[in-house]
């Protein structure tokens, strides 16, 4: 059906560069939340280390949730890249940037209602609140930092410049542990120093992108796009784009979220556990989401070019990249509990009776990684109706009758299983959509191609 191998296959060493600059880049997130947890980890008082799991609930919400202004400046941009529109690109970045300031602003005019808020909703005890409320009003400050981030981030992948995606990287969280080093263990602020840490360090980075992104566009082709910012069909094609996006990510930070909230009422030691847990989990899946964005960049240009007859053998190169990756963090942790958990807490009790509970991370990182291999292939294809439909299923079904039988029946290997069914199940209905897109998707074939298809048939 396909090109001779050597053919369908000669994207792999773009795959490889680009999925290397997205890994380091999105490792190092995650890398630094790890530190937050250790230093806090290691205090005499764990209600500090408890705290932080609670408050990053909110920061879920509030960041990760839009983290859809990545991927669509992403999609956006990877497109306009492949039909070389350099208006386009720059256009790309220009609504998504504006929009991430606004909502950033947002969040700080409102903070003290979505703490009020997401307080009320939390569990802990006074003292866990305490010392999350701490850690909330330090990290809040950096929101529109971080949004901005999000869609230069997006930007300058769709652009393939792979280099300034990792230089941000290592600015922006270098300087995060750091400055934890220095607000927690030098000046003995706690939650509040890793709150702080964060945002500050977001700045840095937020400061280096602009520049960058300024030295690399020239002025007359700025001054030439800002008139078309208003282009209300293109406005529409976008929002609607990052409208799904955004249901996406609600869906699979609510997941978690839940999962979180409900490990609260089983008590203190056990959301401890579940959040050292979940802090591999998220080091795994920002290490498969970086694949994730090259597989929707080299997407959305294949799309726009016509290479459609790549797309296909990019999804099984994704999904054969990432499934080891996967399973080495979940074996690693596994096989090495001790060692592991070891870094991140001294608190016995904590990691005494926490491989109890671990074995689950190797189904679930397996299913994740196809899962979100899966979606990077459909924003790549701007397919957001698809994708939006999908993760309602998967929280609807596979993960909150789950989730609440869990509570009723005060099991932490249900609730854990509920995670499981939330991937599952969104992983077998995006995989379901894939042979009718790829049919969809078979006339922008170019005709030396399609005769040489059917040739091989």
């Amino acid at each position: 059906m396909w090109p001779p191998l050597p053919s369908r296959y000669g994207f792999l060493p773009r795959f490889f560069r680009l999925s290397l600059a997205s890994v380091l880049s999105n490792m190092m997130v995650p890398l630094a939340g790890l530190v937050d947890t250790a230093f806090l980890g290691h205090l005499a008082d764990i209600r500090h280390l408890a705290g932080v799991i609670l408050a990053s609930i909110l920061f879920d919400y509030l960041y990760r949730v839009l983290k859809f202004l990545r991927s669509s400046t992403n999609a956006l941009t990877a497109q306009a890249t492949g039909e070389n529109d350099s208006q386009a690109i720059l256009l790309a970045g220009l609504r998504s940037g504006l929009i991430a300031l606004a909502i950033g602003l947002a969040i700080i005019l409102l903070q003290y209602p979505i703490q009020q808020v997401g307080f009320a909703i939390l569990g802990g005890s006074q003292e866990v609140e305490s010392s999350g409320l701490e850690y909330f009003y330090g990290r809040i400050w950096g929101a529109p930092a971080v949004l901005i981030n999000f869609v230069l981030i997006g930007w300058f992948l769709g652009r393939e410049m792979n280099q300034v995606v990792l230089l941000l990287a290592l600015i922006g969280n270098g300087a995060n542990v750091l400055l934890d080093y220095l607000m927690i263990f030098q000046w003995g602020w706690a939650s509040a120093g890793a709150g702080w840490a964060t945002a500050l360090s977001q700045y840095l980075a937020m400061v280096t992108g602009l520049v960058v992104a300024a030295l690399t566009t020239s002025r007359q082709d700025f001054w030439r796009a800002l008139p078309h910012l208003r282009d209300w069909p293109a406005l529409r094609e976008a929002v609607a784009l990052k409208g799904n996006l955004l249901v996406r990510f609600l869906a699979l930070i609510s997941t978690y979220a839940i999962f979180t909230n409900l490990s609260s009422n089983l008590g203190t030691i056990t959301l401890a556990q579940n959040g050292l847990l979940l802090q591999i989990a998220l080091l795994s899946q920002f290490t498969i989401q970086g694949v994730g964005l090259t597989t929707q960049t080299l997407t959305g240009n294949f799309k726009a070019k016509g290479e459609v007859e790549y797309m296909l053998p990019l999804l099984l190169v994704s999904l054969a990249t990432t499934l080891p990756i996967a399973l080495g963090f979940a074996g690693v942790t596994v096989l090495f509990p001790q060692t592991v958990f070891g870094l991140l807490t001294s608190h016995g009790e904590v990691s005494g009776q926490i491989t109890d509970y671990s074995f689950w991370l190797v189904p679930l990182l397996q299913l994740t990684a196809v899962a979100f291999m899966l979606e990077g292939y459909f924003i790549g294809m701007k397919e957001g109706t698809i994708l939006r439909n999908m993760v309602l299923l998967a929280f609807g079904v596979g993960f909150l009758p789950l989730a609440l039988s869990a509570t009723y029946l005060h099991s932490n290997h249900l609730l854990w299983l509920s995670l499981l069914g939330y991937m599952a199940t969104l992983a077998i209905g995006l995989a379901a959509y894939i042979p009718g897109r790829l049919k969809h998707l078979a006339p922008a074939l170019p005709l030396e191609t399609t005769e040489g298809l059917e040739q091989s048939s």
